[in-house]
């Protein structure tokens, strides 16, 4: 993607997000970037970087604080597949002074790197308390291990925010890589990145660019004392910029799709920052309200919980969304990407704490809605559309040869051939003369799963076929539904009823999805991230309408881009 495929008024809306935002004086400034492709396509500025200075710009130099985590988790990552760390060994075998911890039960086990890098090591939420230790020295860290630690969980069984468990990871980095974390975060994901607006000090980025932060006193603005590098640095330490931090998301995001190319261009596997990008550890569910005005429920929610030094967001019209925030004394922070288009927005403030999730979520959806963004994208297999075509021919002339060729053993167990046989027959009689199944829109939720609408002189039937695993894949399930035209009349009551939807106008369409007979349809409306289904019951003698249902779906059931079909599965 270009900076010259996003609408100006897009990026206009996403300048009035920071605005607005800015007026609730969270910081005294804010700087972001609409990023994708590892470049920043859009940056912006509101506020100033000190009280009655100058704003910020994208090479300014912010603290980002747990957005650190994702480095962390990064370069455990690396050990790992050097072969040095095991994800799922206890925590004392690289950490000696937690070899005899005591833990809060008798059956609990010892937390592992995995538990602690996805936050469910037990250990208690800490950000005011470890926020404060950055510096602490190696020997006084040592001394605060060998004190104990109090849990208060059971080690791998919730989601629990730990700082400390990060810090925890930090140490064993040092252990078993024999120098220090920050030595082995710099050598090895900043520097060969080219991050070079990256560090864990003022004095390794460039001087002149860095932001120093702020809190309130009272109703002024006061500069909060920067705090030098330790034991801590771990779980917030880093300084960036928006520039530095294009670079880093849009390296996660170019680990998708997984695929056969070279995989040299970053320092930790495609796999591996895959991994680290998905749920591992469940957190929370969100779900809006309703939509303004109406009182319709809005079928929208979010499923996020924690991975590998990321958070891991579900959300029923974009998919995947993958990021992580900040907040720090004097500083706040986020970035966010979408998984399916590579979009992302980062956002950097020079405010104790921050909200910069806020702006960020905000925009993010400003710039996705005006691109219409797919919540997944997908290569089908070749086979899958090769078969499409040979069943849309059996609804044609239905040939017993051919079906015995492309069914599944499962198939005629299912519903018997005879059966099956007939229903396809009926099914055509009504269609009439068919198209052909050029130009058939077709879609699919996976590579060996593909549906599309047969049209036909009197209707259209959907079918939907689903292909087994086998080396060379056949057809496990066959499903063919006729949909008749529906009536002049419950066509424009449900037009009528569409254009009474949020974003609706005049020239609305309206899909129809079911229709049994002339006494009711069922109709499909897209609408921006919306979708809506819209009932239509008319009395049986008269054809008189007599009730219109207006009801959200789930938006994300067929929002699959899938990419041009390959020559070879």
């Amino acid at each position: 993607m270009l900076a010259a495929d996003l609408d100006p008024r897009v990026l206009a809306a996403v300048d009035d997000v920071f605005a607005t935002f800015q007026t609730r004086d969270k910081a005294p400034g804010v700087v972001y970037a609409v990023v994708a492709g590892g470049v920043p396509l859009h940056v912006g500025a509101a506020g100033a970087a000190s009280p009655g200075g100058g704003p910020m710009h994208a090479d300014s130099v912010l603290r980002i604080a747990s957005m650190t985590k994702s480095f962390t988790a990064a370069a455990a990552l690396l050990l790992r597949d050097d072969g040095l760390l095991r994800l799922d060994e206890p925590i004392g075998t690289y950490v000696p002074e937690l070899a005899g911890v005591r833990l809060p039960t008798t059956d609990s086990p010892l937390p592992t790197i995995r538990m602690l890098l996805t936050m469910s090591g037990g250990l208690p939420s800490d950000d005011p308390w470890a926020d404060r230790q950055e510096s602490m020295t190696p020997d006084d860290f040592s001394a605060l291990l060998t004190g104990g630690v109090t849990f208060s969980a059971s080690p791998g069984t919730g989601f629990e925010y730990s700082n400390l468990g990060y810090v925890i990871v930090g140490r064993a980095i040092t252990n078993i890589a024999g120098r220090p974390y920050r030595d082995v975060v710099r050598d090895r994901l900043i520097e060969p990145l080219g991050l070079t607006s990256t560090g864990f000090s003022v004095g390794e980025v460039p001087a002149a660019n860095v932001v120093e932060g702020h809190f309130k006193l009272g109703e002024d603005w006061a500069v909060e004392p920067f705090a030098e590098p330790g034991e801590f640095s771990p779980l917030g330490g880093l300084f960036s910029s928006v520039r530095d931090l294009a670079v880093w998301a849009g390296g996660f995001a170019d680990a998708f799709p997984a695929r056969g190319e070279p995989d040299d261009a970053h320092p930790l596997s495609r796999a591996s920052r895959r991994e680290m990008q998905q749920l591992q550890r469940f957190n929370d569910v969100t779900v809006p309200a309703t939509h303004p005005g109406l009182d319709v429920p809005a079928i929208r929610a979010r499923v996020s919980g924690y991975g590998l030094g990321l958070v891991a967001t579900h959300d029923t019209r974009w998919g995947q969304i993958v990021g992580h925030s900040g907040g720090y004394p004097g500083y706040g922070s986020h970035m966010r990407w979408h998984v399916a288009s590579g979009v992302g927005v980062i956002a950097l403030g020079n405010g104790r704490y921050m909200p910069a999730s806020e702006p960020a979520s905000a925009a993010l959806e400003v710039v996705l809605a005006s691109l219409d963004a797919p919540s997944r994208r997908l290569t089908r297999w070749a086979r899958t559309r090769e078969l499409q075509r040979v069943v849309h021919q059996l609804v044609i002339e239905w040939d017993d040869t051919v079906a015995d060729t492309i069914f599944a053993s499962n198939v005629d167990a299912d519903l018997g051939r005879d059966a099956r046989r007939a229903a396809v027959g009926e099914v055509s009689a009504k269609l009439g003369a068919i198209a052909s199944v050029d130009g058939a829109k077709a879609v699919s939720a996976n590579a060996a799963e593909i549906d599309w609408w047969i049209v036909g002189e009197h209707g259209r039937a959907k079918v939907e076929l689903l292909l087994t695993p086998q080396a060379v894949p056949l057809v496990q399930e066959m499903e063919i539904t006729f949909v008749a035209d529906p009536t002049a009349r419950l066509e424009a009551a449900a037009v009528e009823a569409a254009r009474a939807l949020p974003g609706a106008d005049e020239k609305v369409h309206v899909e129809c999805v079911e229709c049994a007979d002339e006494s009711s349809a069922t109709f499909r409306v897209r609408l921006g991230v919306d979708e809506w289904k819209i009932k239509v019951v008319a009395d049986a003698e008269t054809g008189v309408v007599s009730a219109t249902t207006v009801t959200a779906t789930p938006p994300s059931a067929r929002r699959f881009d899938v990419s041009a079909d390959p020559e070879n599965s």
